[in-house]
């Protein structure tokens, strides 16, 4: 991602909330109901545009489609990796602690909240042969749609997310983790090098990695050693691509739970600076995390490198004033390089398809206009 020499320049993360109409479509065919191929792939097309104008208007300099053709950020490779079975009685726990500690408060959280509305349950997929890339024709559906949004609307710049390799599944078919995280890795270099190749910005997406850090169910060896190698499988998955054509994402999920069980950041950068990247992004406006920005004034971010911390937040509906979003930027701008920070999101406004999105569709575009006025006042500071 280029740097900015003359203000703070703005993006996200990547999902956003996808039209009724397009979810309509969307449930039809992964529920194997009848639908019009021809139709959804139109209304995928029409609703990419929609939504890369969308972010233009409202201030987003590096834009992305959406995700509005995948049914989730992470089970979206259904159809792009070969070797994987569905095991929809096979339940996947999400925030084990948390939902320990507050178990009356999840039980509505999950049964209302954004899980209650999507399109489809995430069912887990488990590796069960050999993993091979099959995606690429509508990787290139993607693409297409994603640069010619793009190009219409004058973005700045463009990205497009992909999971990393520690979100694809669990694994019955190679003989050690390593080795089946490796062999993803490998496997997803084709979807990575595709993104960059048509001159976009590729984002890895890896909540997997803080989620190590929050499990208690490992110890710290445990926690250490399974990051180890998620992390060589992210550059495995990026060998022979630029570090400055990649923006490596982590983060804590969505949850407007109590969070309190999440890792500390301190826990996971050393980590997360490991990954060939060439721009960092992560929870900085979650007020469980906010003060962490404190972490910089010790950790050396390396010479040629971005980061992209949270300055709203995808746990609620209030939208942040461009003071405070000024303010945190200007906080990180001090630490680590006024030319080194871009103002970004802390994870995605609909990681999943779903009816009911944690942040009205309406409050998404009040938040990018202010951190598109955050980011002009943090300018006007920090260029005076």
């Amino acid at each position: 991602m280029e740097k900015s020499t003359d203000r703070i320049l703005t993006t996200h993360v990547g999902s956003l909330p996808r039209p009724r109409d397009l979810l309509d479509l969307m449930k039809a065919k992964l529920s194997g109901a009848a639908y019009d191929e021809a139709a959804y792939d139109r209304r995928v097309k029409s609703a990419v545009a929609e939504c890369v104008r969308k972010q233009v208007e409202t201030g987003i300099d590096c834009v992305s489609d959406g995700e509005q053709s995948k049914p989730g950020f992470f089970s979206y490779v259904r159809e792009r990796l070969e070797g994987f079975e569905q095991r929809p009685h096979q339940k996947r726990q999400l925030f084990a602690a948390e939902v320990a500690a507050f178990p009356e408060y999840y039980k509505k959280y999950f049964r209302e909240a954004m899980m209650g509305g999507a399109i489809a349950p995430i069912v887990p997929l488990v590796c069960t042969g050999p993993v091979n890339y099959c995606g690429e024709q509508a990787l290139e559906r993607d693409i297409e749609n994603l640069r010619a949004a793009a190009r219409d609307a004058r973005a700045g710049g463009a990205f497009m997310p992909a999971v990393a390799p520690s979100g694809v599944g669990t694994n019955e078919y190679y003989r050690s983790e390593q080795e089946f995280f490796h062999t993803v890795g490998r496997a997803l270099r084709t979807e990575y090098r595709m993104i960059v190749d048509a001159g976009l910005l590729l984002q890895v997406d890896d909540p997997f990695l803080c989620d190590i850090f929050g499990d208690s169910a490992l110890g710290a060896a445990q926690q250490r050693a399974r990051a180890e190698v998620y992390v060589e499988a992210v550059n495995e998955a990026l060998r022979g691509i630029p570090p400055e054509k990649v923006r490596y994402h982590t983060c804590y999920g969505i949850n407007e739970g109590p969070r309190i069980h999440e890792a500390a950041l301190s826990d996971v950068v050393g980590y997360m600076l490991k990954v060939n990247a060439g721009a960092y992004s992560f929870e900085a406006a979650n007020p469980r995390h906010e003060h962490e920005y404190h972490l910089w004034e010790s950790v050396k971010l390396p010479e040629g490198k971005i980061i992209i911390p949270g300055v709203i937040t995808h746990a609620s509906n209030i939208v942040e004033h461009p003071a405070l979003i000024a303010e945190r930027l200007a906080r990180f701008a001090r630490l680590v390089g006024r030319e080194n920070v871009v103002a970004g999101a802390d994870c995605g406004f609909s990681s999943q398809a779903t009816y009911q999105t944690e942040v009205h569709p309406t409050v998404v575009w009040a938040k990018f206009e202010a951190m598109r006025e955050g980011a002009r006042l943090a300018t006007k500071e920090l260029w005076s």
